[in-house]
């Protein structure tokens, strides 16, 4: 691995060919618990024991029961492709493009960077292909407790305790930290305020409550609120009467442009709070419009990209198209190895295969902004599930942070996109498989 990256999974050398023996591992590692008891024990000792129903009862396939074995080869591909996009992005040029079609929050320009990019991968046949880029990607610290409370098999015969212990609650305190003296310089931090829509009714709920007690236990009086409750006032936001330095923000108005979240937008455009992620990070990294100029040589070209960094982009992005009225034709013919996805969408929201799609549905995705993205399938990983092995979909996510990964994860499912519903699916560590180096084909 490179020095790019802050953490990497936890890796297994062996002799035998990377890819059959990664193959291997992943066949005979159908099925991972979550040890409950030592979780259970765990949040007893945190004082936030209401999270084990929350966990184990109310979400029963947020844990994948299996883990993945990668080829290090892999995901040092996976890296490289991070590294160029990262490196488009910073030029001027790049960002005078993408700002034109982002909203005008967007074009304030703040010291934070934005925490926790989620760089999503599928594996195709040629490699790794990334299929988009979160600016608020979710999951992070549930993950910390995969590393900690669950079991890996390094195969069959011989199951061994889970990876060596990273202390990833220690890494993102100090990214949320970075951020705050990125604005504010030495002035202390007292307050946080973790904010989304509805908060008790999200599905990641139980990160939002671990995030809480994380700040708590660093002397940081920390909330979990609906933006409706804040307030702008005495050029400050205010929760009730307590006064809020840093918003860690989980919201999908990702312009913050809504009406409820006016006294949010307020204080983050007079720099009276520390808003992380915010609207300009969205608009560099997350708009999926963007990806159609990643996934343009001649948009590269002219930005000056050098030919390594083009190749990294064109290779290892699906390519990447804004639909119009004037393509229909062609989009309508070619729509089976197409996906189709709103311009400033997150996740699954009405993102269609185009195999699937119907006329109806089709003339009204030409209405709105959309893309259509090269289908690229994920790849398939047994998981066993009441004694039967089935094959889950499978996809990788970096957690990146100033461009650097901290933590890669994958998620398992069934259906057209990750769904958190699937029996045996969820989350899932990722282990790396090391290549020796005269296996590595250069």
């Amino acid at each position: 691995m490179t020095a790019s990256t802050s953490l990497t999974p936890p890796s297994i050398t062996t002799f035998d060919s990377c890819e059959r023996r990664a193959q291997q591992l992943n066949s005979h590692c159908y099925k991972v618990a979550l040890d409950q008891t030592a979780l259970l024990t765990e949040l007893e000792q945190r004082n936030v024991i209401n999270l084990y129903p929350l966990i184990v009862e109310d979400r029963p396939h947020l844990f994948a029961e299996s883990v993945v074995f990668i080829t290090e080869k892999h995901i040092q591909k996976q890296l490289n492709i991070i590294a160029a996009i990262e490196s488009t992005i910073a030029l001027p040029a790049y960002q005078e493009r993408v700002l034109t079609y982002a909203p005008d929050s967007a074009q304030f320009i703040p010291q934070a960077h934005g925490v926790f990019f989620g760089y999503d991968f599928h594996l195709s046949d040629e490699g790794p292909k990334l299929i988009e880029i979160n600016s608020n990607a979710g999951g992070a610290l549930i993950n910390s407790l995969i590393f900690r409370h669950q079991t890996v098999c390094y195969d069959s015969s011989k199951p061994q305790l889970s990876a060596p212990k990273v202390d990833l609650e220690s890494l993102f305190f100090k990214m949320f930290l970075d951020e705050w003296l990125a604005e504010k310089g030495q002035q202390p931090l007292c307050s946080i305020a973790i904010v989304d829509e509805n908060p008790l009714s999200q599905y990641m709920l139980p990160e939002f409550i671990l995030f809480k007690k994380l700040f708590e236990e660093h002397d940081i009086h920390t909330v979990i609120c609906d933006p409706s409750e804040l307030v702008f006032h005495n050029q400050a936001l205010w929760h009730s009467n307590q006064r809020i330095d840093l918003v860690y923000n989980r919201l999908t108005d990702f312009g913050l442009q809504a009406p409820v979240n006016k006294a949010l937008l307020d204080a983050y455009l007079t720099k009276s709070v520390v808003l992380t992620p915010h609207p300009r990070a969205h608009a560099l990294y997350a708009d999926k419009r963007n990806l159609t100029l990643l996934t343009d040589e001649d948009f590269l070209i002219n930005l000056g990209v050098d030919e390594k960094t083009k190749a990294l982009l064109l290779n290892g992005i699906a390519h990447t198209i804004s639909i119009t009225s004037n393509d229909e034709q062609m989009l309508w013919d070619s729509r089976k190895h197409l996906f189709f996805k709103p311009a400033k969408g997150y996740g699954s929201k009405a993102a269609y295969r185009g195999d699937k799609l119907t006329r109806r549905v089709f003339s009204e995705l030409l209405q709105n902004d959309y893309v259509a993205q090269t289908l690229v399938q994920p790849s398939e990983h047994p998981v066993k599930v009441e004694d039967k092995i089935i094959d889950l979909k499978l996809d990788l996510r970096h957690y990146v942070y100033k461009a650097k990964t901290q933590l890669i994860s994958a998620r398992l499912y069934q259906g057209q996109t990750t769904n958190f519903r699937t029996s045996g699916g969820g989350f899932a560590q990722v282990m790396a498989v090391t290549c020796h180096d005269d296996e590595v084909t250069h």
